[in-house]
C-alpha cells in the first residue's frame, strides 16, 4: 500500500503560479511513476503529468509549457510547477502513482481555483 497526501491547492489569479507537492508514504519502495490527474465536475478525471523513477516526464499537450513535473525520490516527493494559470485549470488535482507490479494509488485530491 501507498499512501499519497497533496498539499499546495489555493485560489490564484489568472496568469498567476502555483506548485503542488504530493508525498508518499508507505510501500514506497514499490513507486515506479508518479504523477498528477485533474477533475472538475461533469467531466472525467484527465492526465496531466507523470515522472518515472528514472526521472522521464511525460505531459498533457494543454500544459506544455506552463506545467513543470519534479520529483525528489530521497523525500518521496513529488512537484508540479504550474505557471501562467488559466480558468480553465480550475480542478482538483489528485496525486498518482503506480508501483513496480502496476498497482495504482490516489491521493484526495487539492482545489485549485483560476479566478480573478
Amino acid at each position: 500500500q501507498v499512501q499519497l497526501v497533496e498539499s499546495g491547492g489555493d485560489l490564484v489569479q489568472p496568469g498567476g503560479s502555483l506548485t503542488l507537492s504530493c508525498v508518499a508514504s508507505g510501500n514506497i519502495f514499490s513507486i515506479d511513476v508518479m504523477g498528477w490527474y485533474r477533475q472538475t465536475p461533469g467531466k472525467l478525471r484527465e492526465f496531466v503529468a507523470h515522472i518515472t523513477r528514472g526521472g522521464t516526464t511525460d505531459y498533457a499537450d494543454f500544459v506544455k509549457g506552463r506545467f513543470t513535473i519534479s520529483r525528489d525520490n530521497a523525500k518521496n516527493t513529488v512537484y508540479l510547477q504550474m505557471n501562467n494559470l488559466k480558468p480553465e485549470d480550475t480542478a482538483v488535482y489528485c496525486c498518482a502513482t503506480r508501483t513496480l507490479a502496476g498497482s495504482a494509488f490516489w491521493g484526495q485530491g487539492t482545489q485549485i481555483t483560476v479566478s480573478s
